[in-house]
C-alpha cells in the first residue's frame, strides 16, 4: 500500500545523524503553528520535533509516530527535526491574534538532545526575540533551556513569557524508570532556580500525576515546597492521560517494574484515556491545597513587559 501524507514525508526524510540506537531525520513541515481545540489554555502550539528521545513511559504523544506508519516504541528512537521552522514561523505569525497564547513543547520536548545538534527551538526563539506583545509559554524537562537564557530575557522584555519545568517526582530512582533519558529532577530544579534568578517567570508542572506512583500527598507536597524554594511562581498538574499508543508501552512497563499496580491501571483505564471524575476531583483538591500552602499560583503569570507593545497600550498585567 502506498504511503500518503505524513507517513510519506517520514519515509522520504533525510537521515541527519545517528547516535546510539537513536536516528535523527529532517522532515518537511508545511506549517509550524498548530491551532488547538476550544477550551485549551493556549490557542496555538509549536513542536519543533516529532518524537522525543527522553523516552517517558507514559508519553501520550506516541500516537504521532503511528500516523507515520511506525510502531509507538520508535517514538524515542527516530527523531524528526522539522525543516525551515523559523522561516515558517515568520510567515505564519501574522494570523495569530495578539491576545492568543502560543505554547512551545506541548507534545515533544523542545530541549531534548536533538536540540543540541539542530537548534530548531533556538531558531524559533530568535524570531520571538524580535516580536513584541505576544503571550508565550515553553514547557520542558531539560536544563538545556538555560542555554537560551539570553534569548529568554530578551523575549520576556517584549512579550509575556513563562517557562514551565516538568518535574514528575523528586525521587531520582523513580524518575529514571519513568523518564529514562531525561535530565534528573535535581538538574531541573537547578534550572528553575537559575531561570527565576534571571527574572523569568517559571512554573513547575508535576505532570502527569500518576495513581500509586506520584499522586501521594507527601510526594506532591515535597515537590511543591522544593519548587517554591527554587523560585517557581506556579505549580499545578493533572492526572495521567493514557492514549492507546501510550498503553502499549506503559502497561508492559508496569508489569515489569510495578506489577502490584498493573491490574489497577488496566481497570482504571479500561474505558478510555481519562480517569474517572471521582479520582480527578480528589486529586484537584489535593493539588489546590498543596499549592495554597506554599503561596503558588495555579496558571500563567501575566505581567507588564518592559517593552510591551500590545493591542491595548494602557493595559497592565498584575503579577499573580
Amino acid at each position: 500500500m502506498a504511503l500518503v501524507g505524513i507517513a510519506r514525508l517520514a519515509s522520504e526524510s533525510e537521515l541527519l545523524a545517528a547516535k546510539r540506537s537513536v536516528q535523527y531525520f529532517e522532515i518537511q513541515a508545511r506549517s509550524i503553528l498548530n491551532r488547538t481545540k476550544p477550551n485549551m489554555p493556549f490557542q496555538w502550539t509549536i513542536n519543533p520535533y516529532r518524537g522525543c528521545e527522553f523516552g517517558c513511559k507514559y508519553c501520550y504523544a506516541r500516537y504521532a509516530h503511528e500516523f507515520m506508519e511506525m510502531d509507538a516504541a520508535e517514538f524515542e528512537d527516530k527523531i524528526y527535526a522539522k525543516s525551515a521552522a523559523a522561516h515558517l514561523l515568520r510567515q505564519e505569525l501574522g494570523r495569530v491574534g495578539r491576545r492568543d497564547h502560543i505554547a512551545i513543547g506541548t507534545a515533544t520536548d523542545p530541549y531534548q538532545p536533538a536540540e543540541r545538534r539542530f537548534a530548531r527551538t533556538r531558531a524559533i526563539l530568535e524570531v520571538f526575540a524580535r516580536e513584541s506583545g505576544r503571550f508565550l509559554g515553553i514547557t520542558t524537562k531539560s536544563d538545556l533551556v538555560l542555554r537560551d537564557l539570553d534569548l529568554l530575557r530578551e523575549i520576556a522584555r517584549r512579550n509575556v513569557l513563562g517557562v514551565n519545568l516538568t518535574i514528575t517526582t523528586l525521587d531520582e530512582k523513580l524518575a529514571r524508570l519513568l523518564e529514562p533519558r531525561a535530565p534528573t529532577p535535581a538538574l531541573r530544579l537547578a534550572a528553575v532556580r537559575r531561570l527565576s534568578a534571571a527574572g523569568i517567570c517559571v512554573a513547575v508542572f508535576p505532570n502527569p500525576i500518576m495513581p500509586g506512583l506520584t499522586d501521594g500527598e507527601r510526594a506532591l507536597d515535597r515537590l511543591a515546597r522544593a519548587a517554591r524554594d527554587a523560585g517557581a511562581l506556579s505549580f499545578g498538574g493533572g492526572p495521567l492521560f493514557l492514549m492507546p499508543a501510550a498503553r502499549k508501552i506503559f502497561f508492559p512497563f508496569l508489569d515489569r517494574e510495578f506489577p502490584q499496580l498493573a491490574a489497577r491501571y488496566r481497570e482504571m483505564y479500561g474505558r478510555g484515556a481519562y480517569l474517572g471524575k471521582e479520582y480527578k476531583d480528589a486529586l484537584r483538591a489535593r493539588v489546590v491545597r498543596i499549592r495554597e500552602r506554599y503561596g503558588l499560583a495555579s496558571g500563567t503569570i501575566e505581567y507588564r513587559p518592559e517593552l510591551w507593545e500590545g493591542d491595548e497600550q494602557g493595559e497592565l498585567f498584575p503579577l499573580q
